[in-house]
């Protein structure tokens, strides 16, 4: 089976023609020469006469990568203080002498039964305060110092018998923090959140006007009278919901932290874990969570029901790479076909798995990783498609799996390259949260709608954005896009201000700069913060009924929303021709300094909003990465002066397009024009 010894400290090279992987710690990085590719692997779940059969079949389908340990809590420790590792021993002995490296689990995503059994008081509650019990996975409070000590004991454990071990490149702490037990309401978290809120707010008075309890009588003048934002009669504090919702991400954080304190002392090979970035990572504010790891890794799931989910896809890789602050990451699951956990769990088409893959490669992944490598016989997902399929390899997937790993092998060039962007939509977890608190003026807003609707159509114009906090560096972008950016910070308004100033061009859509970050709307009229960049004042919201819709007199639609905006400066672009503000502005641009300040005061139908980014990108001068037909997809990756046009083509048309180089997938040349085939993906270096 193979020993291992020596040292094997922040890098693995050499042997096997690998490269290097080199985590600049806390920095998000890695390099390297080849495209990471693989799965989860969960050996445990298998009679171990199997194992080799996998190495045999990933060495195949040209597996280099494996995640291992991540479900293992139980088995590595059976009983509190007393390991086994034989298994995994020899787990990764066999796939070190195949040439496969190993993502290493802290195993401490999901406790063992004996920890809930011995200590209930680790088990989370939800706002009426039911316990959720185990059976499932992530049956912890993420505050329990039981829970964190016993965590920790185990990454003590597995660290110091594997930190030498060939195999291991990388370390996965937990998995997917935060996935079913986001928020925790009992006793143990309601003294960690006063803590929290002692820390933040130093004394009570500054508590109290930021939470503005001088309303419903709700002054607090000792901090033990605090409680999460438990199940009341009505209406809960919204502040008290909002810092609730801050202190239960940074409370997943601190397991992150915590789990990486113990690695870093004892390790040196990089470290990340698996966000969730678009598959529902609502309460984890991943901005605040990425100088935590040595690299940025999401999990990416399809929205079956979603006819154009492949756009869904790439606002998820978009995002990815803004938390990553547009360094390479890593995919480290998605789906091979269908997934487990949805209403209709519907089957991917062939080709599809393909598309999505390069998909997120064309937009900064450098390595496509699934869930899992085996398909499971047991268990909540055992109808979650695999690389190696119930039916087993000779099957659609299997050969799709061997196909892909083909194609990333000749893409390998491509790695640690960035990806082209000149537009930049400001995203932030806490706009979302604060965005969807209740008693707002209409539930019909929703946070993540605008900017679905403005990506669209950037998509659909073949234009690529990076998807980025509203603190970011904004130099260098040509458009900045607003959507629904209801909780703002002072320095990031100005910041934002000062970027038109100097000849930015940005898009403001409604319900936004309406609140400070502690959730009290800005004084003297909407849109608050924004008011003076955009040259307009509301006095009054007037969303629309359900199923209501307005006209506007540019020959566009709308719903949901309208306002009593007057101009104040601006230039109106279009009014409303009916509905209950007839004759009001709807869409302004004020010009600033040497830039201009766009205006939507309404939730615009999709022709009016393609109209509206089409005149936008004219305006700030972005250009689409390549000329391309609808449904096809182009991304421009780059590395000083060489790039890569990555053409994804989702329809069932050839799709001709202009370029000069080497289409990598075929090798072939291409001379002034590339062809793709129908539900095909080419990949073009281009001659500089």
């Amino acid at each position: 089976m193979g020993t291992w010894q020596g040292e094997i400290h922040g890098t693995w090279q050499g042997d096997r023609g690998h490269g290097t992987w080199q985590g600049d710690r806390g920095h998000g990085t890695w390099q390297g020469d080849r495209i990471a590719f693989g799965a989860d692997y969960n050996p445990e779940q298998w009679p171990e006469q199997t194992w080799a059969t996998d190495v045999e079949l990933m060495r195949r389908a040209g597996v280099n990568l494996v995640s291992v340990g991540i479900f293992s809590w139980a088995l590595l420790e059976p009983t509190p203080g007393r390991y086994e590792f034989g298994w995994l021993d020899r787990v990764l002995a066999l796939l070190h002498d195949g040439g496969i490296d190993v993502d290493l689990a802290t195993a401490t995503a999901s406790p063992p039964p004996w920890l809930a059994h011995r200590h209930p008081g680790t088990l989370p509650r939800r706002a009426d305060q039911t316990v959720l019990w185990p059976g499932a996975r992530q049956a912890y409070c993420p505050s329990s110092p039981v829970f964190r000590q016993h965590s920790l004991a185990l990454v003590e454990a597995v660290a110091t018998r594997y930190t030498d071990h060939p195999a291991v490149v990388m370390w996965h702490v937990g998995n997917e923090l935060g996935c079913h037990n986001a928020h925790c309401y009992c006793d143990v978290s309601a003294e960690a959140f006063r803590g929290w809120l002692r820390a933040r707010y130093g004394d009570l008075d500054s508590l109290n006007d930021a939470w503005g309890t001088a309303f419903w009588s709700q002054r607090y003048h000792d901090w033990a009278e605090i409680n999460p934002p438990r199940t009341a009669p009505t209406f809960v504090n919204p502040t008290q919901q909002l810092d609730f919702a801050r202190f239960s991400s940074d409370e997943h954080r601190a397991q992150l932290r915590a789990e990486r304190s113990v690695l870093d002392r004892l390790v040196r090979q990089p470290v990340t874990t698996n966000f969730m970035i678009g598959t529902g990572s609502k309460y984890l504010d991943y901005h605040s969570w990425a100088d935590d790891v040595d690299l940025v890794a999401n999990d990416h799931y399809l929205t079956a029901a979603d006819p154009e989910s492949h756009v869904g896809l790439a606002l998820a890789a978009d995002q990815t790479r803004g938390v990553a602050r547009g360094a390479p990451w890593l995919l480290m699951e998605h789906s091979t076909s269908a997934v487990n956990w949805q209403p209709r769990n519907l089957a991917k088409a062939p080709g599809q798995l393909r598309r999505n893959s390069l998909a997120h490669l064309a937009r900064g992944a450098d390595g496509i990783l699934f869930f899992q490598w085996r398909a499971s016989l047991a268990g909540a997902e055992k109808f979650h498609s695999a690389m190696l399929p119930h039916a087993g390899p000779e099957t659609k997937v299997f050969r799709e799996v061997c196909r892909l790993g083909a194609d990333l092998r000749a893409l390998a060039e491509v790695r640690g390259s960035r990806v082209d962007a000149e537009v930049a939509i400001l995203f932030d977890w806490e706009a979302w949260w604060g965005a969807e608190l209740d008693a707002h003026p209409s539930v019909d807003v929703d946070y993540g709608d605008r900017l679905r609707a403005c990506y669209d159509a950037l998509w659909r114009a073949g234009v690529t954005a990076d998807v980025v906090h509203p603190s970011t560096d904004l130099t260098g972008y040509r458009l900045v896009l607003v959507p629904t950016l209801y909780l703002v910070r002072d320095a990031d308004a100005e910041a934002l201000h000062r970027y038109v100033e100097r000849g930015g061009t940005t898009l403001v859509t409604y319900f936004s700069g309406i609140v400070d970050e502690h959730d009290h709307v800005r004084p003297g009229g909407y849109p608050g913060a924004f008011r003076d960049l955009l040259g307009v004042r509301t006095e009054e919201f007037f969303p629309l009924a359900a199923g209501e819709r307005v006209n506007l007199d540019d020959g566009g639609t709308a719903d949901v929303w309208t306002e009593l905006l007057h101009p104040l400066g601006a230039e109106v672009l279009a009014g409303y021709a009916d509905g209950p503000l007839p004759g009001v502005p709807a869409i302004t641009r004020h010009q600033l300094g040497d830039g201009a300040a766009w205006y939507v005061g309404t939730r615009l139908d999709r022709a009016a909003t393609t109209r509206l980014l089409t005149r936008l990108l004219t305006d700030a001068g972005v250009r689409p990465a390549a000329d391309a037909p609808p449904g096809v997809e182009v991304v421009r990756r780059r590395r000083d002066e060489q790039s890569w046009l990555f053409v994804v083509n989702h329809t069932d048309e050839a799709a001709t397009l202009a370029g000069t180089g080497t289409e990598l997938l075929t090798g072939h040349p291409c001379t002034g024009e590339l062809t793709v085939a129908p539900g095909e993906v080419a990949v073009l270096r281009e001659h500089p």
